[in-house]
């Protein structure tokens, strides 16, 4: 696709700027398939180290650093800022969901690759962008729905909404992604085929088309509206030869 095209060419600038003006470079926050895109062509530019980094651990959203302190002799931290956006009286203040906040923001005309995740708790919005939004947004976004906000700039997300995990065990007859997905989302096989067939898998970043896949231990599932898992593994083989196995969900 011509998109993929640009993509992969812009890629290849920045790591060729990072190289040759010993400086970092650093592109705007990408979605999981423009991630997938990135990894899936990273030897074309091996000679440049790379960080990806989202604001936060685990964020789905994430901006790819060219350099590093080794080949650069000094370090540059990520141009991500997060911002509270919370209502001046929660007290009659609307319920906000995701999609809330995002409105909010693309009606100021803001690209999508300036903002990363938007992680809602008690009827906040706490909005990861890159730090020459910053002020904009800060001083723009007075209201979301119906309800007059106020916007602050905040180091992290709070300890009460940070690594939040619910804990999974389900029973498979294999290892297989399909096999696992359908169980956790509670769908058929053939709902769950449909998934793969839409681009909505990725697996460790990437991009997962075959639905034979077998997941291993550690790898980070994604499922476009559907959330984020960690696998964990195998606990046990049941009597009948099943297998339950443990995973992770993100909150």
């Amino acid at each position: 696709m011509q998109e993929d095209i640009l993509l992969k060419s812009r890629f290849q600038d920045l790591a060729g700027n990072a190289y040759e003006h010993n400086q970092y470079t650093f592109t705007g926050f990408l979605n999981a398939m423009e991630i997938s895109t990135f990894m899936a062509c990273t030897k074309d530019f091996s000679y440049v180290p790379y960080t990806l980094y989202g604001g936060y651990e685990g964020s789905e959203r994430q901006v790819v650093r060219f350099g590093s302190e080794e080949m650069l002799g000094y370090e540059m931290p990520f141009p991500i800022c997060c911002i509270l956006i919370e209502p001046l009286i929660k007290k009659f203040a609307d319920e906000f969901s995701h999609r809330d906040f995002l409105g909010a923001l693309m009606n100021l005309g803001i690209e999508r690759s300036m903002i990363g995740d938007i992680v809602v708790s008690n009827q906040s919005g706490y909005v990861f962008c890159l730090e020459k939004m910053a002020p904009f947004i800060m001083e723009q976004v007075d209201k979301v729905k119906h309800t007059h906000m106020k916007c602050s700039q905040v180091e992290e997300l709070p300890k009460e909404i940070f690594h939040t995990f619910e804990e999974l065990s389900v029973i498979v007859a294999s290892e297989r992604i399909d096999a696992v997905l359908s169980k956790v989302l509670k769908m058929s096989r053939s709902q769950s085929l449909n998934l793969f067939q839409e681009k909505k898998i990725f697996v460790n970043a990437r991009l997962c088309e075959n639905n034979n896949v077998i997941v291993k231990a550690g790898d980070i599932i994604s499922v476009r509206g559907f959330g984020k898992l960690v696998y964990e593994g195998l606990r046990y083989q049941t009597k009948k030869d099943k297998l339950c196995v443990q995973l992770k969900r993100y909150l």
